[in-house]
């Protein structure tokens, strides 16, 4: 019996979430990857050394050909598309538009794998506003598998799967929904080669939107309860980290400084927002329901250090009950 041809397909990614997807892909039984685009070599570090996206280094080592155009608004540009005859062309953070001849190339379907549960939060930041603005128990961050249309993140979904954001901070929730996602594709290329795959159109009235996440969203505002603080510094973390100003009793200048995860503590009844308090438990500041304990910082042009280190080293002075305030940012 003659073995079947394999399902060709043509990769579409840039950044470490979409590295995890392109190695499972290029395991699955039942494709090719007869190529791998991704966004040309930018400069990087302090000698802005052309340096190859994550996607392109995996596609390296698997021997996959590349192909790094800077637009694909070019028709010569999608005519070369068109001769690689895609099957199925996935997309995953590529950061590119696509334009409408780039969603006609393949036989199948356009695909993208996007991180969240569609249709509330498309856009560039999914992962890191899931978080943020989700601080319940029973907060969910998931995968969607869509079918891939001109409107962001519009196209209707083939498939998806919650995952409970709990504690997990925005780079543990990208590792974990990039695993998720490189399994839940590979399910939706099998209902498609086989005949299953049904999409769903999303329900426009719940769209939402994830807006890219800059410096500005990593300074706190204490005014909020503790657990929305807690759900903020998770997600901008680790970029661009949970930044705040604390001014000293007794310091002579406010000292800024970057903020892991903390926990909430007991209620802050009489302190007001943003006060800090050294006490036998070490740092907490004041939410507008109760204290943030701190267990790590990260002063500026210093490596991470313990809140106990950090009070021995600089404030082993610091007297227990109120001691300075965080100071909005500038």
């Amino acid at each position: 019996m003659a073995q079947a041809q394999k399902c060709r397909l043509v990769f579409m990614g840039t950044p470490d979430f979409a590295a995890v997807i392109l190695k499972e892909l290029a395991q699955w039984p039942r494709g090719e990857v007869v190529a791998v685009y991704t966004r040309p070599d930018k400069p990087a570090g302090r000698g802005h050394k052309l340096t190859p996206s994550p996607v392109k280094r995996v596609a390296q080592e698997l021997d996959l050909p590349v192909l790094q155009p800077g637009s694909l608004k070019n028709v010569a540009t999608q005519a070369e598309l068109a001769a690689l005859q895609p099957d199925v062309l996935v997309v995953a953070a590529y950061g590119l538009i696509l334009p409408d001849a780039v969603l006609a190339a393949p036989r199948l379907a356009p695909l993208n794998v996007h991180a969240s549960l569609l249709p509330r939060y498309r856009g560039a930041a999914p992962i890191q506003r899931a978080i943020m603005e989700n601080w319940g128990p029973d907060a969910q961050s998931g995968i969607s598998i869509m079918r891939v249309a001109s409107r962001l993140d519009a196209g209707p979904v083939y498939a998806d799967a919650a995952l409970p954001i709990a504690e997990h901070t925005a780079g543990s929730l990208h590792d974990a929904l990039a695993r998720l996602g490189a399994d839940l594709l590979i399910r939706v290329l099998d209902d498609l080669l086989d005949g299953r795959a049904e999409a769903r159109e999303q329900d426009e009235s719940r769209a939402g939107y994830a807006a890219k996440i800059g410096k500005e969203d990593g300074f706190i505002d204490w005014n909020r309860p503790a657990a929305q603080v807690h759900a903020h510094i998770r997600g901008v973390t680790p970029w661009p980290g949970a930044r705040v100003i604390f001014a000293f009793a007794g310091e002579a200048e406010p000292l800024p400084l970057l903020l892991a995860p903390g926990r909430v503590g007991e209620p802050a009844d009489g302190a007001r927002p943003g006060e800090l308090r050294h006490d036998a438990d070490g740092l907490s500041v004041a939410c507008a329901d109760c204290w943030y304990r701190l267990l790590q910082v990260r002063p500026q042009g210093r490596k991470d250090m313990l809140v106990r280190d950090f009070i021995n080293g600089r404030l082993r002075d610091l007297p227990e009950g109120i001691c300075g305030r965080a100071l909005p940012p500038v």
